[in-house]
């Protein structure tokens, strides 16, 4: 008799779990509270996958013999307090693949930057001519690319609700970017419970393994000093990024340029070469450069990477200029520290739309950046009184909107020849969009009517 496999949630990445489960042979069985998108659904019908929608069958999920949770699924939630009384076993997407992965894993996660850096690291080792594939948090869930095809190498986007549920995952590369209060209405607004979360990425790397994090940020730093964490066990390899002019093996910036160090085998190029441009960027260039220094990859092929790639959709991505007002959707800065990159890479007045499902922001993180550089606020969501406690003294003009048409006309009327409309949020979206792919879309469509 096979064994029973039920998967909690049907999006990418649940649905990439069943397709793997069945492959290998067992009986899978997908459990959705909400309602099935039409995309996952085919893809279900498909492969002839049993599965509910609106409704979650106690008697089947606890009859299960192992459950795959879907990182969107929290501890709080009945049916999963309902699991863990009966003591049923419970993985995570990213865990379930790793058993079945041939490949090695190069993860990145951080509390922001972790897509454009993935996507950049990605872009460097295909350029060399790897057999790699992207996926995780982007894109293709790990499982569906295992499923479908097995790869030399995967890059992944791991964010820490996947590293929660993760047990034995074992990264031959893991890097943190940097740690900033985010999602800490998860963690009971407990910080370090996130600190630890991010910190599961390393947590069974061994001598032979590379574990790479920026030494200019201070959660990590702390962290490292401290040696606190009970997922550090520094058992990998460290290297180490920086802005400061600190030769030493991994990567840092002096006389303009990014130098990368790894045994005796030096890479550099100037800040101007780099298709990405601001200070996060340099600090996405120099861990993507590290890997691909530790892989041994030319300087020349990482050179041409960094040079040519093309940034990512919903980051800083430029729309539009309508009679002289620059548009940037910035929909992908769910969290504060995002939207303080996106702030301080501005020259210009900007028009700041903000707002949606606030995940525990502290607002005053910011409030210094919004004084010197915001004319005017527009908030998009269905509460901003938060946004209007933070910032009523800060910014003359501070108006309330609950759609996206009214947000981009309200936005254009403060707007002036020189200024720049920047739709970089700060929240989560799901109060007034599906996710924030879809508020960006929006933006960009009502921009593009002005």
């Amino acid at each position: 008799m096979s064994k029973r496999i039920v998967i909690l949630g049907s999006g990418e990445s649940g649905t990439g779990a069943a397709i793997l489960a069945q492959q290998q042979g067992y009986e899978v069985f997908v459990s959705d509270k909400g309602t099935i998108r039409a995309q996952y659904k085919t893809v279900l019908q498909q492969h002839h996958i049993p599965f509910e929608e609106g409704t979650h069958s106690m008697d089947i999920i606890l009859g299960a013999d192992e459950i795959i949770k879907s990182p969107g699924i929290q501890e709080k939630y009945p049916v999963m307090q309902a699991i863990r009384a009966a003591n049923k076993p419970v993985v995570g997407e990213i865990e379930f693949a790793w058993r079945y992965c041939q490949g090695k894993v190069i993860a990145i996660t951080g509390s922001n930057g972790k897509s454009t850096c993935t996507s950049l690291t990605y872009h460097m080792l295909k350029h060399a001519g790897l057999d790699v594939a992207i996926g995780g948090n982007i894109g293709k869930s790990f499982a569906e690319l295992v499923a479908r095809t097995q790869h030399e190498w995967y890059v992944l986007e791991i964010s820490n609700f996947q590293l929660d549920d993760s047990v034995t995952f074992k990264p031959y590369i893991s890097v943190i970017l940097n740690i900033t209060p985010d999602h800490l209405d998860s963690y009971n607004y407990q910080f370090e419970r996130y600190i630890d979360s991010k910190f599961r990425i390393t947590m069974n790397q061994t001598d032979g393994d590379y574990f790479i994090y920026c030494a200019d940020d201070p959660v990590l730093s702390d962290e490292m000093s401290k040696r606190t964490s009970p997922f550090l066990q520094n058992a990998a390899n460290i290297l180490t990024f920086t802005l400061d002019d600190r030769p030493h093996e991994g990567a840092w910036v002096a006389d303009d340029s990014i130098h990368i160090q790894f045994k005796q085998n030096l890479f550099e190029m100037t800040i101007n070469e780099l298709a990405l441009q601001g200070k996060h960027n340099q600090y996405n260039s120099m861990a993507a450069g590290i890997v691909g220094k530790v892989l041994g990859l030319k300087n020349e092929n990482i050179r041409e990477s960094f040079s040519d790639f093309n940034g990512l959709e919903h980051r800083l991505e430029f729309v539009a200029k309508v009679h002289g007002i620059s548009f940037i959707n910035d929909s992908k800065a769910t969290n504060i520290n995002s939207t303080w990159y996106a702030l301080e890479s501005q020259t210009d007045p900007v028009i700041w739309i903000v707002g949606g499902i606030d995940k525990g922001n502290d607002y005053s993180l910011i409030t210094d950046l919004v004084k010197k550089k915001v004319k005017a606020i527009v908030c998009l969501g269905k509460d901003n009184t938060r946004i209007h406690e933070a910032f009523g003294k800060s910014v003359d003009i501070l108006v309330n909107t609950d759609n996206m048409k009214d947000c981009v006309e309200m936005a254009y009327r403060l707007g002036k020849n020189g200024d720049v409309v920047l739709l970089s949020p700060a929240c989560a979206s799901f109060d007034l969009f599906e996710n924030f792919e879809d508020r960006g879309d929006q933006f960009k469509n009502q921009v593009r009517q002005l």
